[in-house]
């Protein structure tokens, strides 16, 4: 089994608002990806399982780009 650590260090810079910070710590949560790993980790799916949902999300990206 591989745990990926991620680790995101944000620190509020002097005269930041909250607002500020907590719009830029959310900008670097989506642009690190974070919380696609997390979601994409939720429960467990097998091999056959990722492959069939690849292959469906696959079909559909076709059938939409034509």
């Amino acid at each position: 089994m591989c745990w990926c650590v991620m680790s995101l260090e944000v620190s509020i810079r002097e005269g930041e608002t909250q607002d500020a910070f907590l719009r830029r710590f959310q900008r670097m949560v989506q642009m690190d990806g974070i919380l696609r790993e997390v979601k994409a980790h939720r429960y467990f799916l097998s091999k056959r399982e990722t492959a069939r949902l690849k292959a469906k999300k696959n079909a559909r990206r076709r059938r939409l780009g034509k």
